[in-house]
């Protein structure tokens, strides 16, 4: 049986279960991942553990008591012209691709998302196929300057 997890400001993760989360998102998010010192950021974002943290949530799915599936998404502190949240890492366990994990995740978090959600997506990422099937649209090509 399937069994989600919703981690907020409200019910934070504890140390171990942060850990998991971070380890997970690094090894199953592939060449579309960051460091881990960096989705750690996140999820404490999120979970309003970090300095001027607008929140979030983290969402985890276990198959019994295997982790297959967890997202992070982050309040921006924005509406309308910026969605209020951003959808920033996603993954499912390598076994469980093509098996419905990742519309499963995403359809959970569009529910408890309060707001619009928005999300990056490398151009050949398979995963940008689903996202446009639950409706989410390409408005616009992102680019960054990056100071050094």
């Amino acid at each position: 049986m399937d069994v989600f997890t919703i981690y907020n400001e409200d019910l934070k993760p504890t140390k171990n279960e942060k850990e998991e989360i971070v380890a997970f998102l690094y090894e199953h998010l592939d060449e579309y991942g960051d460091k881990k010192k960096d989705i750690q950021k996140c999820l404490e974002f999120a979970v309003k553990e970090s300095e001027k943290a607008l929140g979030g949530f983290v969402l985890t799915l276990f198959e019994g008591d295997k982790l297959i599936g967890a997202t992070i998404v982050n309040k921006t502190g924005m509406s309308g012209y910026i969605p209020e949240n951003i959808l920033v890492y996603i993954a499912v366990h390598n076994s469980t691709r093509g098996k419905g994990v990742g519309k499963k995740i995403m359809q959970k978090a569009i529910e408890i998302a309060e707001g619009d959600i928005a999300l990056h997506v490398e151009p050949n990422n398979p995963a940008k196929h689903l996202y446009e099937k639950l409706g989410f649209e390409n408005k616009y090509l992102e680019m960054r300057y990056i100071k050094a």
